[in-house]
């Protein structure tokens, strides 16, 4: 009995300690890792330039005159100011994608080929080489002057305010009414186009400026009769104005997003000054690309994705900006986060295969056998 005992208890031990070899060296199965190596998909994000111009409408104080001393008809009497968008570029550039982090598990994760802000360039690629970040460029708004020039009707004048007094009203001095000024104004934009004519014409009293004094003497003419005459049509000046802004949409962005604003006094401002008006974007995809891409992505090898491995199908999409009703700007391009993400074929992966990216988009650029 003592010897059958043992003879069972080894035909027992045998057949598991068979199995557990069998499973030790059976081929074509990968350890169990624990760590990966994390990376990023590339998103496409919009650098928005913009131009634009002020003009800016001052009426002359005289303008109720204009007609009347001057002949001059429909003076303006009302002070406007409008800007106006004169020139939109739309650029892009890649970032990595917070809603497209991954991790890169086995072997696999020590053949990436991984970019300076950590997306996926390449696998087991020797050629791939990361370049520098690009030098960043500030966003701002740059205004020229234009009409803050220091200018003033109120200084355009050569008679006071006032008359002295005499006798007749015990020299008590007399405030000089605007029609009195606006007469005296004409009278000088006539005098200014009398002494012109005259110098033309060869009939000045005394020695006729010629040369040089002939001509700088017509221009100073010319410039107190404009100065002048604006006191009876106003002023109009115009500044220029650049503004730029980046915007990164999501995957899931939708149309009528504020990029931007335009307000009457201060020009472009940014899309949280709620002084202006807003400037939105638009984003027309086309549908019909993706759903090609989710159908054919899909595949049927119950491991896909186990490694931890993404690429990107971009998509494509009709970018637009409106302001009040009006296009601005549209342009088509492709935008990586409107697009498809699907696993990475595994049977690529085994270090037979070198692999390439688009850096901008994370589209697979090339697959070759090494």
């Amino acid at each position: 009995m003592k010897y059958l005992a043992l003879i069972i208890a080894v035909l027992l031990v045998i057949p598991t300690f068979g199995q557990r070899k069998k499973k030790e060296e059976e081929p074509g199965l990968v350890p169990t890792y624990t760590e990966g190596i994390p990376y990023a998909l590339p998103r496409t994000g919009l650098k928005i330039h913009v131009k634009a111009l002020n003009e800016k409408f001052v009426p002359g104080p005289y303008a109720a005159y204009a007609e009347q001393l001057l002949g001059i008809k429909n003076a303006k009497t009302q002070a406007v100011s409008k800007w106006e968008i004169t020139e939109v570029a739309i650029k892009t550039f890649s970032e990595p994608d917070p809603e497209q982090v991954h991790q890169a598990m086995g072997e696999v994760a020590a053949l990436l080929n991984l970019s300076a802000d950590g997306c996926l360039l390449g696998i087991n690629n020797a050629n791939v080489v990361p370049q520098a970040l690009p030098q960043p460029t500030s966003n701002s708004s740059v205004q020229k002057p234009g009409f803050d020039d220091g200018f003033s009707f109120d200084y355009l004048t050569d008679r006071p305010s006032y008359y002295p007094g005499d006798s007749t009203n015990n020299f008590r001095p007399t405030k000089v009414s605007i029609e009195q000024k606006a007469a005296e104004a004409a009278q000088r934009i006539l005098d200014c186009r009398m002494n012109q004519y005259d110098m033309a014409a060869l009939m000045m009293d005394g020695e006729h400026p010629d040369g040089k004094a002939y001509e700088v003497s017509m221009k100073e003419l010319k410039k107190i009769e404009k100065e002048y005459i604006q006191l009876f049509v106003g002023r109009t000046t115009y500044k220029k104005q650049s503004y730029s802004v980046d915007y990164v949409p999501g995957s899931a962005v939708k149309s009528g997003q504020v990029v931007f604003r335009i307000a009457e006094d201060k020009g472009i401002v940014s899309a949280t000054d709620l002084s202006g008006k807003p400037v939105m974007i638009e984003f027309d995809r086309v549908q019909e690309l993706n759903q090609k891409y989710s159908k054919e992505a899909v595949s049927e090898n119950p491991d896909a994705g186990a490694s931890g491995i993404f690429y990107r199908l971009p998509g494509i999409a009709t970018i637009r900006l409106i302001y009040e009703m009006n296009e601005l700007a549209s342009v088509r391009l492709p935008m990586a986060q409107f697009g498809v993400v699907a696993p990475f074929p595994e049977d690529f992966l085994g270090g037979d295969y070198a692999v390439e990216l688009h850096a901008e988009t994370g589209a697979i650029k090339a697959i070759q056998l090494k």
